[in-house]
């Protein structure tokens, strides 16, 4: 059994009274026995979000195009135009796996694609006001940065006209996609044309000016250092405290997974990360972004049980049901790439917690009812009739 020093003790001590670590002080937390870091993190996870309550949210991906001339090495997902089995989702297409989506009572949806040359601006806003017209309740949180990067780029619009008119055509937030490592010597090894860091956040930034929503990610495994996961750790901190201070709103929350290789050009040269350094480096953003209460665990990287696990390293979100996902299960992602409301239910359940289907803000709409969802007779006849997940 490894034992504490006094110098640990106290560097425990103080991440669990709140205070706020700086580069150093995170970095050594990859050090210390992680039943000890994860017991802080679970501490501060009680005390910064409801400590009864799990929450989790019903929404689709939808890939409007995987076209896409990024070409990074860690994506599976994106084809060239010559390719056979490329595409691009026309507005009734999109419209239709909506409408499967309204059908089990899910309010967002995350739209992205890949940075597809082809395709004009009034795709984008004629996309946007399509499903808006069609589906006013739904959310529409679309376009990742690297996506609005190219936008910027090629129709000749400055980053606030552009955001701008397509807030006009219906966009209600930005994902988070494209921060994996914010430390540009890891991303142009994993990915020479992919966004550099300082973009990512002056898209990011534009868009919290505007009221945006947005979310903050990471994803490790690329063989990042330890004092590189805590830089990226401390960069998100400070555009939060940055965004609260100028804006009066910031990240929603964060999201963290890992590297999916296995049919990426990254197989067997980057590291990915098993599930004991998923739970650390997830207990240890618990314990760096004191100013972000909303953590979520990843079940289609790690899988079910880690997710739930994850729980108690930190998490207090079981992210969401993501009808449907294309980009992490096409690099082998955890062998999943939908949830039911009945299995993230259990998940919660049967760890403790109250299970609680929210919105994009981590704003509680309901909780289900555990028994009858939980029941293998009538409940489970229930969310099939729903079709739920399906």
């Amino acid at each position: 059994m490894t034992r504490l020093t006094p110098d640990d003790a106290a560097l425990l001590a103080k991440a669990e009274r709140g205070e706020r670590l700086n580069h150093a002080e995170i970095t050594a937390l990859y050090s210390l026995p992680l039943p000890d870091v994860a017991a802080v993190a679970h501490q501060l996870r009680l005390r910064r979000s409801d400590p009864e309550t799990v929450t989790f949210l019903i929404d689709r991906n939808i890939n409007y195009t995987n076209i896409c001339n990024v070409g990074c090495n860690f994506c599976a997902f994106y084809r060239t135009k010559r390719q056979k089995d490329s595409y691009t989702l026309d507005y009734q297409q999109v419209s239709a796996k909506i409408v499967e989506l309204e059908a089990v009572g899910g309010s967002r949806i995350l739209m992205q694609g890949g940075v597809n040359p082809e395709l004009p601006l009034e795709y984008y806003t004629g996309l946007l006001s399509y499903v808006k017209l069609h589906h006013p309740s739904i959310r529409i949180e679309a376009f990742s940065p690297e996506e609005v990067l190219f936008m910027e780029k090629t129709f000749g619009l400055d980053l606030d006209t552009l955001l701008d008119t397509l807030i006009a055509a219906g966009l209600d937030g930005l994902p988070g996609a494209g921060g994996e490592i914010l430390e540009d010597d890891i991303r142009a090894k994993a990915a020479p044309a992919r966004i550099r860091s300082a973009d990512w956040f002056r898209i990011l930034d534009a868009a919290q000016r505007k009221g945006l929503y947005t979310i903050s990610t990471m994803v490790i495994g690329f063989g990042e250092s330890y004092a590189q996961r805590a830089s990226h750790l401390i960069k998100i901190r400070d555009q939060q405290d940055k965004a609260l201070h100028d804006y009066g709103v910031g990240f929603a929350g964060f999201a963290m997974w890992s590297l999916q290789t296995e049919h990426t050009r990254l197989h067997g040269k980057a590291p990915g990360a098993s599930a004991h350094e998923y739970l650390q480096q997830l207990a240890i953003a618990r314990i760096a972004l004191d100013n972000q209460p909303n953590i979520q665990a990843s079940w289609p990287a790690q899988g079910f049980k880690v997710a739930q696990a994850a729980l108690y390293y930190g998490a207090s979100d079981l992210g969401s049901t993501m009808l449907e996902e294309n980009v992490v299960s096409a690099a082998g992602g955890g062998g999943r790439h939908k949830a039911t409301v009945r299995e993230l239910t259990r998940i919660a359940h049967d760890a403790g917690f109250r299970p609680a289907i929210r919105n994009s803000y981590f704003q509680i709409l309901r909780y289900p009812d555990v028994e009858a969802v939980l029941d293998t007779g009538r409940g489970a006849e229930a969310e099939e009739a729903r079709a739920v997940g399906v």
